[in-house]
């Protein structure tokens, strides 16, 4: 049974440096929970990501949370359908298609925008499939009404980066040859009917804002193909990290070693914790002048170790002259991803109504939230 975190305990974690504020662990079948379960299984641990999970020297991989699943349905709260399509099976890469339901106020024969969301997770846990995202994508269908494509990527370590990029390119890729094919060998009916590959989206919380905005900066380099454009980019409480601190980021030497170990772990050493993949901050500022959208949206909980990285983001985009719109949306005393841990709060309904104004168009909230980078 999944027994939720209490604000101390997510205190707690973020202080121990987990990416992603963590909504259910798994107890052990001893009295010291998840450790207990390490310490019963009596193999020899190769590394233990707390609290996400523990690879074992012999390759076990043992995960505490972000494994449950459930089935697409028509969702009986907000009337969105949803469906999975098999992308490369065997590479084990699927989507989830969410549609709005008629009473969203869109035509069955409307066009809607294509929002493409890429779920967090700290890159070794969570699922497009999991009860946290297929509430999230209903909710946000529901409201925007948009077709969204959540993507259901590998995960290290057993495929360590930049197999979660690849999975991401690959089914946005998809997602843009679906939505422009008007006939064709078997097209996908929602895609080739309902989504306008004019209207894109780029979208993900923590780790998936960052695999959002690495295949921003890659369609800028490949083209999509059927003319498709990227309106625009929201990365939500994204996960990025660099050597040095930034402004208002924690200067503690354990923390931010501990990060860049985690993050070695991710890639298997990879890209370097300065490498632009993990901190575009670094970036030269004809790299951020690449970013082929128009606006891009970054939202940050005041209480997140990555808020202040997040900031920093937004900064970089205007100080390098990048020509779009950057927007930067805070929750003053919230965590990691709040917004999935606590959906039916008023802070949540906020944040999803910022979400949906951005992809209807229009600019976030002016209310005590908002702030400037």
């Amino acid at each position: 049974m999944a027994v939720s975190f209490s604000s101390a305990l997510l205190l707690l974690l973020n202080m121990a440096g987990a990416l992603l504020a963590p909504r259910a662990l798994r107890p052990g079948p001893g009295p010291g929970g998840p450790a207990a379960s390490v310490d019963a299984d009596g193999g020899d641990v190769d590394f233990f990501f707390f609290p996400f999970l523990v690879l074992y020297k012999n390759g076990r991989v043992q995960r505490f949370m972000g494994t449950d699943t459930v089935p697409a349905s028509t969702d009986p709260a907000t009337g969105v359908a949803s469906r999975d399509v098999v992308i490369d099976a065997a590479a084990g890469l699927a989507v989830r298609l969410y549609l709005p339901g008629p009473g969203s106020g869109n035509r069955t024969a409307d066009r809607l925008p294509l929002v493409v969301f890429y779920h967090g997770g700290a890159f070794v846990t969570e699922s497009a499939f999991s009860p946290t995202y297929h509430r999230y994508l209903n909710a946000l269908v529901s409201r925007a009404g948009v077709l969204a494509v959540s993507v259901e990527y590998r995960l290290a370590p057993e495929h360590r980066l930049p197999a979660a990029y690849d999975d991401a390119w690959a089914a946005l890729r998809w997602a843009v040859a679906s939505a422009t094919a008007r006939a064709g060998p078997s097209p996908d009916p929602w895609m080739s009917r309902r989504a306008d590959p004019a209207r894109l989206f780029l979208a993900g919380d923590s780790a998936g804002g960052n695999i959002a905005h690495n295949m921003a900066l890659r369609a800028a380099r490949e083209d999509l193909e059927g003319g498709a454009a990227i309106r625009g980019l929201a990365l939500l409480d994204p996960y990025f990290w660099g050597s040095r601190p930034v402004p208002s980021e924690t200067a503690d030497e354990g923390t931010r070693r501990w990060r860049e170990r985690t993050w070695s772990f991710v890639c298997a050493g990879l890209y370097g914790i300065d490498d632009p993949v993990i901190n575009p901050v670094a970036m030269p500022p004809e790299e951020w002048r690449l970013l082929p959208c128009a606006r891009v949206l970054v939202t940050v909980a005041g209480l997140d170790m990555l808020s202040a990285r997040g900031r920093a983001y937004v900064h970089a985009l205007r100080a390098n002259r990048w020509r779009g719109d950057a927007e930067l949306y805070e929750t003053p005393g919230e965590y990691h991803v709040y917004f999935l841990d606590k959906p039916d709060s008023e802070k949540a309904a906020k944040e999803m109504e910022v979400v949906v104004n951005f992809i209807s168009g229009g600019h976030v909230s002016t209310g005590a939230s908002r702030m400037d980078a």
